[in-house]
């Protein structure tokens, strides 16, 4: 972990890492979205930035909380890595060959209920830097 390009720390590759291989496990406490909004009230005055992940509709990792080096790894809208589901777990795999020393990102395709406005997108800005930003952090409802 070291300064990143794209925002604050980051999580850089020490090795060699083929495609489809697991980099890391997320971890954290296991709470509910209750709890969670407990622990972390919206404030839309302030910078949204949290180490949750979302699991399913009412578990999330509180990273915060017992979690690991994977919640350094920052968004990119391209990303060398994706975040799968299994078994309630989250895992960051690589989705394509990554080299040493390049930074390990992901689409975080963070989604609400509520509509995705452009105040809300802008909450959640990008600043990734890709050729094709798509200027937030937040993934498509359609």
């Amino acid at each position: 972990m070291r300064q990143s390009k794209i925002h604050g720390r980051g999580v850089f590759a020490a090795r060699w890492i083929s495609a489809g291989e697991r980099v890391v496990e997320y971890k954290g406490r296991r709470i509910t979205w209750d709890e969670a909004d407990s622990i972390y009230p919206d404030e839309p005055d302030t910078p949204a930035h949290t180490f949750l992940f979302a699991v399913d509709k009412d578990m999330v990792i509180d990273a915060n909380q017992g979690g690991n080096v994977a919640r350094w790894i920052n968004h990119s809208c391209d990303p060398n890595c994706e975040a799968v589901t299994e078994d309630d777990r989250v895992f960051i795999g690589a989705i394509r060959d990554i080299a040493p020393g390049e930074e390990l990102s992901y689409d975080y395709n963070i989604t609400f209920d509520e509509r995705h406005t452009k105040a809300l997108k802008q909450r959640y800005r990008c600043i990734c830097g890709a050729d094709g930003c798509k200027g937030t952090l937040l993934g498509d409802k359609r």
